[in-house]
Protein backbone atom coordinates (compact mmCIF):
# COMPACT_ATOMS: atom_id res chain seq x y z
CA UNK A 1 0.00 0.00 0.00
CA UNK A 2 1.05 3.61 -0.71
CA UNK A 3 0.61 6.23 2.25
CA UNK A 4 0.21 9.52 1.57
CA UNK A 5 1.20 12.97 3.95
CA UNK A 6 0.17 16.25 2.80
CA UNK A 7 1.72 19.36 3.86
CA UNK A 8 2.02 22.98 2.73
CA UNK A 9 -1.46 24.65 3.96
CA UNK A 10 -2.15 27.63 6.32
CA UNK A 11 -3.80 30.78 6.67
CA UNK A 12 -3.33 33.44 3.49
CA UNK A 13 -5.56 36.62 2.75
CA UNK A 14 -7.37 36.35 -0.15
CA UNK A 15 -5.36 37.13 -3.60
CA UNK A 16 -2.48 35.04 -1.86
CA UNK A 17 -1.15 31.70 -3.34
CA UNK A 18 0.30 28.54 -1.52
CA UNK A 19 1.15 25.06 -2.22
CA UNK A 20 0.48 22.25 -1.18
CA UNK A 21 2.38 18.64 -1.22
CA UNK A 22 1.74 15.41 -1.23
CA UNK A 23 4.57 12.85 -0.59
CA UNK A 24 4.18 9.19 -0.97
CA UNK A 25 5.77 6.27 1.16
CA UNK A 26 5.83 2.76 1.20
CA UNK A 27 4.94 1.70 -2.45
CA UNK A 28 6.52 3.92 -5.80
CA UNK A 29 4.37 7.26 -6.24
CA UNK A 30 5.05 6.52 -9.87
CA UNK A 31 2.45 3.41 -10.58
CA UNK A 32 -0.86 6.08 -9.31
CA UNK A 33 -2.85 8.21 -10.22
CA UNK A 34 -3.54 11.15 -8.26
CA UNK A 35 -5.73 13.58 -7.09
CA UNK A 36 -6.69 16.48 -4.73
CA UNK A 37 -9.95 17.00 -3.23
CA UNK A 38 -11.50 19.44 -0.54
CA UNK A 39 -13.80 19.38 1.73
CA UNK A 40 -15.32 22.90 3.52
CA UNK A 41 -17.53 22.70 7.11
CA UNK A 42 -21.16 21.13 6.52
CA UNK A 43 -20.02 20.67 2.92
CA UNK A 44 -19.22 17.43 0.94
CA UNK A 45 -15.70 16.55 0.17
CA UNK A 46 -15.43 17.97 -3.79
CA UNK A 47 -12.76 17.30 -6.64
CA UNK A 48 -10.02 19.72 -7.21
CA UNK A 49 -7.74 18.57 -9.43
CA UNK A 50 -5.98 14.79 -11.09
CA UNK A 51 -3.04 13.68 -12.85
CA UNK A 52 -1.95 10.72 -14.27
CA UNK A 53 0.78 8.25 -13.12
CA UNK A 54 2.85 10.15 -15.75
CA UNK A 55 1.95 13.32 -15.46
CA UNK A 56 0.50 13.23 -19.41
CA UNK A 57 -3.09 14.18 -18.39
CA UNK A 58 -4.61 16.50 -15.96
CA UNK A 59 -8.34 17.32 -15.05
CA UNK A 60 -9.53 20.30 -12.83
CA UNK A 61 -12.89 21.52 -11.36
CA UNK A 62 -13.95 24.51 -12.68
CA UNK A 63 -13.85 26.57 -9.72
CA UNK A 64 -10.53 26.55 -10.31
CA UNK A 65 -9.46 25.87 -13.38
CA UNK A 66 -6.67 28.74 -14.03
CA UNK A 67 -5.85 29.29 -10.73
CA UNK A 68 -4.77 26.09 -9.21
CA UNK A 69 -2.14 23.76 -11.32
CA UNK A 70 -1.37 19.87 -10.02
CA UNK A 71 2.15 18.64 -10.69
CA UNK A 72 4.29 15.85 -9.98
CA UNK A 73 7.79 14.68 -9.55
CA UNK A 74 7.23 11.26 -9.40
CA UNK A 75 11.61 10.94 -8.83
CA UNK A 76 10.71 12.58 -5.25
CA UNK A 77 7.86 10.54 -4.75
CA UNK A 78 5.77 13.74 -4.44
CA UNK A 79 2.69 15.33 -5.76
CA UNK A 80 2.32 19.38 -5.31
CA UNK A 81 -1.34 21.52 -5.87
CA UNK A 82 0.05 25.29 -6.25
CA UNK A 83 -3.40 27.69 -5.57
CA UNK A 84 -2.90 31.25 -6.66
CA UNK A 85 -5.56 33.55 -6.59
CA UNK A 86 -7.21 32.04 -3.58
CA UNK A 87 -10.33 32.61 -2.36
CA UNK A 88 -12.33 32.65 0.79
CA UNK A 89 -14.36 29.93 -1.14
CA UNK A 90 -11.50 28.14 -1.23
CA UNK A 91 -11.20 27.78 2.42
CA UNK A 92 -11.56 23.73 3.32
CA UNK A 93 -9.41 20.74 4.27
CA UNK A 94 -7.49 19.09 1.21
CA UNK A 95 -6.70 16.19 0.59
CA UNK A 96 -4.03 13.84 -1.80
CA UNK A 97 -5.50 10.95 -3.24
CA UNK A 98 -3.64 8.21 -5.26
CA UNK A 99 -5.22 5.18 -7.03
CA UNK A 100 -3.81 2.30 -9.70
CA UNK A 101 -6.79 2.50 -11.90
CA UNK A 102 -8.83 5.37 -10.97
CA UNK A 103 -8.56 9.06 -11.81
CA UNK A 104 -10.41 12.44 -12.67
CA UNK A 105 -13.54 12.33 -10.15
CA UNK A 106 -13.15 8.87 -9.57
CA UNK A 107 -12.60 7.25 -6.46
CA UNK A 108 -9.92 6.53 -5.17
CA UNK A 109 -8.59 3.81 -2.54
CA UNK A 110 -5.60 5.40 -0.29
CA UNK A 111 -5.97 9.32 1.24
CA UNK A 112 -4.08 11.19 2.94
CA UNK A 113 -5.33 12.68 6.03
CA UNK A 114 -5.73 16.48 4.66
CA UNK A 115 -4.32 20.10 4.83
CA UNK A 116 -6.51 22.68 6.20
CA UNK A 117 -6.31 25.83 3.93
CA UNK A 118 -7.83 29.22 5.25
CA UNK A 119 -8.53 32.49 2.95
CA UNK A 120 -9.27 35.39 4.85
CA UNK A 121 -10.97 38.26 2.40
Amino acid sequence: QVQLVESGGGSVQAGDSLRLSCVASGRALSRYNLGWFRQAPGKEREFVAAITNGGGRTSYADPVKGRFTISRDNAKNTAYLQMSSLKSGDTAVYYCAADLTQWGAGRYDYWGQGTQVTVSS
